[in-house]
């Protein structure tokens, strides 16, 4: 039993769908969103202000895009009506970043800018010179610009400079120069007899 697929997805008012052949079209105040489904092995239905969504037989690639195309209609009907954010911290000295017209630009230790355009349905905001707010309807399209920014500079696991996730925990490493410190790798001497 995929219980991921069997779960009913709720419908706000402000949102209006359209079920065809291989395709849903999701409506909403933020825009429109089309997920695409098998409908030879898929059934999707309305039942007054909820979706559910069927299998007709239970074969593991049926049972897994069960689960799958149940997940994107619900991420679609969350998008359309309230959206996505994802939160960028950079972190290092002169690391910083600008919006200019429909571009990002960041300036992250490399010997010229980086320039990435933005998509047209995302909205892209630096509240301060080292914060990054992305946010749109497309859960897909906001998770991929992200990822895209954050693959630029990774966060190094010594100083901790890069770009990432705010919240996302780094795991940090120790130098050589603070395990000499510490004696840590200080062979030991052989004592006499």
């Amino acid at each position: 039993m995929s219980h991921k697929g069997n779960k009913l997805i709720t419908l706000p008012q402000e949102v209006k769908i359209a079920i065809n052949k291989n395709d849903v079209i999701v409506n909403g105040p933020l825009g429109e969103l089309k997920v695409n489904y098998p409908s030879q092995i898929i059934k999707i239905e309305q039942i007054d202000n909820k979706l559910k969504v069927t299998r007709d037989n239970n074969e593991k690639h049926t049972k897994m895009l069960h689960g799958t195309i149940n997940a994107n209609l619900n991420n679609a009907v969350i998008g359309v009506k309230s959206g996505y954010k994802k939160i960028l911290k950079i972190v290092g000295v002169g690391y910083k970043a600008k919006i200019e017209q429909d571009n990002l630009v960041l300036a992250i230790g490399y010997s010229h800018l980086v320039t990435i355009p933005i998509p047209k349905i995302l909205k892209v905001v630096c509240p301060s010179p080292t914060q990054i707010e992305i946010s749109g309807y497309d859960k897909i399209v906001v998770g991929e610009f992200a990822a895209k920014i954050r693959s630029l500079k990774k966060p190094e696991p010594y100083k901790g400079k890069g770009i990432m996730y705010l919240g996302e925990q780094i795991i940090r490493k120790v130098g050589k120069t603070a395990e000499v410190a510490t004696g840590a790798s200080a062979t030991p001497t052989k004592g006499k007899k």
